[in-house]
């Protein structure tokens, strides 16, 4: 959803390449998030002058990117924590075994 907000005329063949996945998924997702509410698909003709698609986050999907952008800082700051306690705790044996 990201890279459609920042790019609303990027391909599906170009979202494919940037996130390294086959045309055929960004297809099945694109369409997905359309048929959830969360982005608008619009035709417009591009410059090869064939048909191409504007895709666009509706109210809705701007509100659901951002929640999925604070559960993503949540789990991130989370496992931040954790992972500054399990290093506390590996330092502490280590001064253990080394300081004896």
């Amino acid at each position: 959803m990201t890279l459609v907000s920042t790019n609303p005329k990027m391909s599906q063949r170009d979202v494919a390449r940037e996130l390294g996945i086959s045309v055929g998924k960004v297809n099945y997702c694109l369409k997905s998030l359309v048929e959830k509410g969360w982005i608008k698909a619009t035709n417009f003709k591009n410059s090869r002058n064939k048909i191409a698609y504007t895709y666009l986050l509706t109210p809705t999907g701007i509100e659901e990117k951002a929640r999925v952008t604070a559960r993503f800082l949540q789990t991130k700051m989370r496992e931040y924590d954790e992972l500054k306690v399990e290093i506390a705790r590996i330092r502490g044996e280590v001064t253990r075994q080394h300081g004896k």
